[in-house]
């Protein structure tokens, strides 16, 4: 069956960095765009980056770009979200999706707080 586990969070100080990974399996993962989300408190879903099944392209939400990078490794069946320059305002759980299957894993936390 299908299984998506985030992980990489934790409490981070402003300005500092965080690197996500979700481990990806029962699915063939090279052939999927690859997503991450984030869920902040009273918030909904948003979608925060994507890459291609190549990793040829990437695309991002307007709030990360210049300060979050996704990248994928088809022969680990991962997905990572490298963040830069964090801000209390990106403290949420953050997941991985693959498009296309209705599947969440747990997500992973990430605070952002002095």
């Amino acid at each position: 069956q299908v299984q998506l586990v985030e992980s990489g969070g934790g409490l981070v100080q402003p300005g500092g960095s965080l690197r996500l990974s979700c481990a990806a399996s029962g699915f063939p993962f090279s052939s999927y765009i690859m997503s991450w989300y984030r869920q902040a408190p009273g918030k909904e879903r948003e979608l925060v980056a994507s890459i291609s099944q190549t990793g040829g392209n990437t695309n991002y939400a307007d709030f990360v770009k210049g300060r979050f990078t996704i990248s994928r490794d088809n022969a680990k069946n991962t997905v990572y979200l490298q963040m830069n320059s964090l801000k209390p305002e990106d403290t949420a759980v953050y997941y991985c999706k693959s498009a296309g299957i209705v599947y969440w894993g747990q997500g992973t936390q990430v605070t952002v707080s002095s």
